[in-house]
């Protein structure tokens, strides 16, 4: 006298759709059936059904349970890979609590790696200038980025800046000339331009390449600058 699928399901610490899903894609044999038609499990489904629970337990999927075969009595080489994959999935996981305690502890924006979005938060810069920090985050490289966000901790406000904020699309070509002169004076521009005084020196470690960094960031002024901005920069940059 065998078992039900439910008794089966119970034995095992299973559901019985769990059983029936064992069924449907190869994983478990159909026991015989009674003389009522009920299906009728002996113990090698509940070994089987015990070692696919706890297969799956460990991480392993029912595709690669049903790759291994006749081997899944103890796989080695699967359970090996296994952990290395948990290995890494723990480093990743120390590696964001580590980042969540810094954002908890110094109320740092989520959107921006944590030593940069310290840098932005104490520099409180404009939005706009924070925005594109945004974008500078997903092009430059880790070096560039330090040097970044160094630059912006010894930030400091000037009337140039603020008003280059609310310059209007229709500036007149001597008011942005004239704020292209006192902008290069800024003491937080005068920094920026002595740590990067090339679009090389920016972009020297640029994951992407040089080339898509150069390209995401122009796109990025076009959205962020008016035109009236964009030619201060320009003249600023001269």
């Amino acid at each position: 006298m065998g078992w039900s699928t439910r008794q089966l399901a119970e034995l095992s610490g299973t559901t019985l759709r769990a059983i029936r899903h064992y069924h449907e894609v190869g994983l478990l044999a159909e026991p015989e059936r009674r003389a009522n038609g009920y299906k009728n499990y002996g113990v090698a489904h509940l070994v089987r059904v015990s070692r696919i629970k706890r297969l799956t337990e460990l991480g392993l999927s029912l595709k690669q349970i049903a790759e291994l075969g006749d081997a899944d009595e103890h796989p080695e080489d699967a359970l090996r890979v296994l952990d290395a994959e948990l290995d890494a999935t723990i480093e990743r996981l120390r590696r964001m609590r580590v980042e969540l305690a810094q954002l908890l502890r110094q109320a740092a924006p989520t959107d921006l790696p944590p030593r940069l979005g310290r840098a932005v938060a104490d520099a409180d810069v404009s939005a706009t200038e924070r925005s594109l920090a945004v974008v500078l985050a997903q092009v430059l490289g880790r070096s560039a980025l330090d040097t970044y966000a160094d630059t912006l901790r010894t930030y400091e406000p000037d009337p140039a800046l603020t008003e280059f904020d609310h310059l209007p699309a229709d500036a007149d070509e001597q008011t942005r000339q004239d704020l292209a002169e006192r902008m290069r004076l800024a003491p937080a521009v005068r920094k920026m331009l002595t740590d990067f005084p090339s679009f090389q020196d920016l972009s020297a470690d640029a994951p992407r390449g040089e080339d898509f960094a150069r390209r995401t960031l122009a796109e990025a002024a076009l959205d962020l600058y008016n035109p009236a901005q964009i030619d201060v920069l320009v003249r600023m940059n001269r």
